[in-house]
């Protein structure tokens, strides 16, 4: 899958959240991640671009655990990159086999996360511990789609939202790393 990935930082989330019911854009649900991110030890994921995950989260309804590869970006106006992910049952034996074949764990970072739909876009809302105020849009197409046009029709979105700077391609983890 290629995730079509555009974050902005936002002033308040009251603002966009008036925005979005402008669209309006429907609230899908709220959740509540812990992602544990991980090196290699054959290359730096600092210097590939690339990241390693387990994501755990929580919802009013549902918890799941994940482990998530992305590639490096693949433009330079935003996060766009390929994405695998699958459902895991056990965080801590995750990490275990993760740790026994060499990776090592580089930090956690904590979001609360609010999920909006609209059209083909996936809007969230992100209130990373440690960080200002981050909305992300993305759209998701399968591996090989060409993606110059969702991308475009992203940055219009974020137009719409009266969002037309600050947007931001470093990830949360590198934003928290460069804050050290």
């Amino acid at each position: 899958m290629i995730e079509v990935e555009v974050k902005a930082k936002i002033n308040s989330f009251e603002d966009i959240k008036k925005e979005l019911s402008k669209l309006p854009a429907e609230k899908t649900k709220t959740e509540y991640q812990k992602d544990i991110y991980f090196n290699s030890p054959i290359v730096d994921f600092a210097e590939t671009d690339e990241a390693l995950r387990i994501r755990k989260t929580k919802s009013e309804t549902e918890d799941h655990i994940f482990i998530t590869y992305k590639g490096p970006k693949i433009d330079s106006k935003s996060k766009t990159r390929e994405e695998v992910e699958m459902a895991i049952e056990d965080e801590e034996k995750a990490k275990k086999i993760f740790q026994h074949i060499g990776f090592k764990e580089v930090r956690t970072v904590i979001k609360n996360r609010e999920y909006y739909k609209y059209k083909n876009f996936e809007i969230s809302l992100d209130d990373v511990e440690g960080l200002d105020p981050y909305m992300e849009i993305e759209v998701a197409l399968d591996d090989g789609t060409d993606y110059s046009e969702a991308q475009k029709s992203i940055f219009k979105l974020f137009e719409k939202l009266n969002i037309t700077d600050r947007f931001e391609r470093t990830s949360y983890l590198e934003l928290l790393e460069n804050k050290k």
